[in-house]
């Protein structure tokens, strides 16, 4: 008996030494929306003229995906869809929202950012919101109403156009004029909060929705640079990619600056493809040949790049051709940051965690256009 007992206190104090490897916190987590952006409007999607050379470097730091798509082939459904997980047809977004409008993403909705301020995230939008008609008034909800502690955003598009726009609002009080272009201030106004205004203590959750390549482009003169043997339309076009290619940059470059870029999930895609014919004027985005554009439901019109980094899981370079859906991207933060899905409602979302590692996704409900 006294070996017996004398070989149990030295198995417990063995397992007593061994050392637990500590949890990894939660990660940050950044979503970048650009607005009309087309399948083919990146270098590494294909477009031979197009500068994006800091997407080009983000795509070679993460996943590309072949097959993604946006939940509608207009704005307001799609960015519906990315805050709740379901399709726009039962969220009840499911139209383009026009000012003024009754129509409104309803507070019933469950948005990611709700989820994740409870579960104790600084949460931020900057940029274009669209999810109401009555923008900055009581009769609606408000980003502040689905979860963002911080916010900058316009109701549908940068007004006049993306240089010197006059019409955001900051946390329900009007900005008032403005010098610069539209997505270089909406990054700035991220980078600020990340800097300044953010609770440190906490993960964050970053939404960053630009104007840009939307109608009215306007582009700053350097970037249409890049174009000279161009026409006027394409210059403006061609420039205002290569604007958010540069805003794009700059958060990033943020992200390297205060360290978090090793502990921040960054999903970079489209709300729908692009505007026009792409023959005339500033509607010169590029499908890269799949058939229809914007408000169809044909290829062109909801198939949009999409570029996912994640430094340690998403390995570097990779693709994948798994389709993926705007909506995934509400289940994916849900399960890398271990919340519950809720049990009420149908979420339409699968998550792409699987695709990191190599695998599939395990898609349960049929991603769903109407």
């Amino acid at each position: 008996m006294r070996f017996v007992s004398a070989r149990l206190v030295l198995v417990l104090f063995g397992v007593g030494c061994v050392s637990v490897p500590a949890q990894k916190p939660p990660p940050n987590i950044v979503v970048f929306l650009a607005d009309d952006l087309g399948w083919g409007d990146l270098g590494c999607y294909g477009h031979p003229k197009i500068k994006t050379p800091n997407l080009d470097a983000f795509a070679k730091q993460g996943m590309r995906l072949t097959q993604c798509y946006s939940a509608c082939s207009v704005c307001s459904p799609s960015r519906s869809a990315i805050l709740t997980g379901r399709t726009p047809y039962r969220n009840g977004v499911f139209t383009w929202l026009p000012g003024n409008t009754h129509v409104h993403l309803r507070k019933s909705e469950i948005a990611i950012a709700t989820l994740l301020k409870k579960k104790g995230y600084a949460t931020c939008h900057v940029g274009k919101w669209h999810l109401n008609g009555k923008f900055n008034s009581k009769e609606q909800p408000q980003p502040h109403d689905h979860g963002y502690d911080w916010w900058l955003g316009t109701q549908n598009n940068a007004s006049p156009s993306h240089k010197n726009p006059r019409n955001f609002v900051r946390n329900g009080e009007p900005v008032g004029p403005t010098e610069g272009f539209s997505a270089v201030l909406v990054v700035d106004e991220a980078a600020n909060w990340l800097r300044k205004h953010r609770d440190k203590s906490k993960p964050f959750f970053l939404s960053v929705w630009t104007h840009e390549p939307h109608l009215p482009i306007e582009s700053d003169p350097r970037f249409m640079a890049h174009y000279p043997d161009a026409d006027a339309g394409t210059k403006q076009h061609h420039g205002n990619v290569t604007q958010i290619d540069h805003a794009f940059s700059k958060l990033m470059k943020t992200l390297d600056e205060l360290k978090l870029t090793e502990d921040t999930l960054v999903i970079f895609t489209s709300d729908n493809g692009p505007e026009g014919n792409g023959k005339r004027g500033r509607t010169r985005g590029s499908t890269g040949g799949l058939r229809g554009r914007k408000r169809a439901m044909y290829e062109g019109g909801i198939r949009v790049p999409g570029i996912i980094r994640w430094p340690g899981r998403v390995e570097k370079g990779s693709e994948s051709s798994d389709p993926v859906i705007g909506s995934d991207i509400f289940t994916t933060i849900c399960d890398v940051t271990d919340i519950p899905l809720p049990k009420d409602r149908t979420i339409d979302g699968a998550s792409m965690v699987p695709l990191f590692a190599g695998g599939k996704i395990k898609r349960t409900i049929p991603m769903y256009w109407r």
